[in-house]
């Protein structure tokens, strides 16, 4: 089931309900009926039907009595097990950890839920959200929807975020990004995939990997659907959203740390969206931006802050028998990271912020960097299991180009841009600069149509 509306998934479903065609009621019993006959297991760790049709009766209670909260009100959403749902135990896609259940909702969860949202449960997820493929050997991996004979990795961490909005499970999916973790298995699904900058929406009550890089962000299947969960992430009431045209919006492709290794369907579907949107009016800009090669050679040089600061976070575990019980690839990834010296996490974070200092003229509101959001389409999942070395490869590959977003504190949108010859989705990645958010929805919601092709390469 891939339900798409050019005004957004969630906007189409408000309407049904205002019209009287529905309620969120009925919703959440079509939620519920879709997930139990979902034969995807992995999509979800837990689900929270007492609670959701608790807020849907509610829903449509208020609607009924012509005092809907909105938008969002009836519409049902599920969390990336990150999230603290108050009694219930956020387990990061782990099987080692030891806190209770929690005491109260985290506060993007409790903004949502003031917005009318209803909560139907809990999304599988990379084990504490240490990979860009989104295998858990704890919880099983979710399908990529878009190979049903063999098994292809979902994209992560965010797995089971990426596939059960591209299963039309639920309107949206609440994830997290820190290198990639909400855009790759966007990309990898064939969906939309929105990363804000630092501190737009709050992380309260969500379980970090990188203090310094965890963001939130939303998987969903149009870019109005986005803004609309932005605007209920902030508090704000949402409102119909001001319209921009494509003409005269400047979009940077960069010729340089990006490319190697895209497969050949990516390029076209990316050369063919560039040439729309020119065609439209977007300014095209092609340079080299050395800023890229120079976040790849810190990474290169020093190791990466995520790994510095997830082994902050877990390196005591790697002492105790619970290491025994990690996922052995995340493991790896935390020993490597407590290899890193003081000396060297000191100097990427200077250098960080030296570098986004640099391309403070970059960005003015209307200028926005394109590329590709992953330089491949998902791979099998048999040849990511029981490879190591294949494993850690693909996942470089995966995260190089979001990484670099993600370091210099871009705030991003993923489209989907077509297909290969095998029917596997192409995406593009529109990245604009800290605090840009808002101007990049506007401008994403504008290119969306152009960018998006059935064409297959």
């Amino acid at each position: 089931m891939k339900l798409r509306e050019d005004n957004g998934l969630i906007s189409g479903l408000t309407e049904l309900i205002k019209s009287g065609a529905t309620t969120a009621t009925d919703i959440a019993h079509a939620t519920f009926h879709a997930i139990a006959n979902c034969d995807d297991t992995a999509i979800f760790t837990s689900v929270t039907p007492e609670r959701a049709f608790r807020e849907a009766e509610a829903s449509s209670k208020r609607i009924l009595e012509g005092r809907s909260l909105g938008v969002l009100d009836g519409i049902p959403v599920a969390w990336k097990d990150l999230y603290d749902l108050k009694g219930m135990v956020t387990r990061a896609g782990s099987r080692i950890l030891d806190q209770g259940p929690a005491l109260v909702d985290a506060e993007l969860v409790r903004r949502l839920t003031d917005a009318g949202a209803v909560t139907v449960g809990k999304l599988n997820m990379t084990e504490f959200a240490f990979s860009g493929l989104g295998l858990n050997p704890h919880y099983g991996t979710p399908r990529n929807p878009w190979d049903r004979k063999e098994p292809r990795i979902p994209g992560g961490s965010s797995s089971g975020c990426g596939v059960a909005v591209a299963l039309g499970l639920v309107s949206a999916a609440i994830g997290t990004d820190t290198s990639g973790s909400v855009r790759i298995p966007a990309a990898l699904n064939g969906i939309i995939g929105f990363k804000t900058s630092s501190g737009r929406w709050p992380l309260n009550g969500c379980y970090p990997l990188s203090r310094t890089l965890d963001t939130a962000g939303v998987l969903t299947q149009t870019v109005v659907d986005a803004a609309i969960i932005d605007a209920a992430a902030r508090g704000l009431a949402i409102a119909e959203r001001p319209r921009r045209a494509v003409r005269g919006i400047r979009l940077v492709v960069p010729t340089n740390a990006v490319w190697d290794g895209v497969e050949p369907a990516v390029l076209s579907n990316f050369e063919s969206a560039i040439g729309r949107l020119s065609d439209e009016g977007a300014v095209i800009e092609r340079r080299r931006l050395p800023v890229l090669d120079d976040v790849l050679s810190l990474g290169a040089r020093y190791g990466t802050l995520v790994a510095i600061e997830a082994y902050e976070l877990h390196g005591h575990r790697l002492l105790t028998t619970a290491a025994n019980l990690m996922d052995r690839r995340v493991k790896s990834r935390l020993v490597e990271g407590g290899s890193i010296s003081t000396e060297s996490a000191a100097a990427l974070r200077t250098s960080r912020g030296c570098l986004i200092e640099s391309l403070a003229a970059l960005f003015d509101g209307n200028t926005f960097v394109a590329f590709p959001t992953v330089p491949i389409v998902a791979p099998l999942l048999v040849l990511l299991e029981n490879d190591d070395e294949a494993f850690a490869a693909t996942n470089a590959l995966m995260l190089r180009n979001t990484m670099i977003g993600s370091f210099l504190n871009w705030c991003g949108v993923a489209i989907p841009s077509g297909f290969d010859a095998t029917g596997l989705p192409t995406s593009v990645l529109f990245s604009g600069g800290p605090g840009d958010d808002s101007q990049l929805l506007l401008a994403t919601i504008a290119m969306e149509p152009l960018v998006r092709s059935s064409s297959y390469y």
